[in-house]
């Protein structure tokens, strides 16, 4: 059975509902530094802010432009 956790102030706290008994023995595996890939960040980084003639309020109405939803 595995638990995942975080460490906080130097002390490793459990997601519920992990309940160990007073004295358990535990091994601690870092798991690879929290990470499973590359950031949205690392992955986008050739194309982030290229885009060209986009209309002053697409970041905020991207649904509009996108979806015809109704403007913010």
């Amino acid at each position: 059975m595995s638990y995942r956790g975080r460490v906080r102030n130097g002390v490793i706290v459990l997601e519920p509902p992990a309940t160990l008994p007073e004295g358990v023995e535990v091994e601690v595996v870092p798991a690879d530094d929290g990470r499973a890939g590359p950031t949205w960040a690392e992955v986008f980084e050739d194309v982030a802010g290229r885009a060209e003639g986009l209309p002053a309020d697409a970041s905020i109405n991207h649904d509009h432009y996108l979806y015809g939803t109704p403007k913010k």
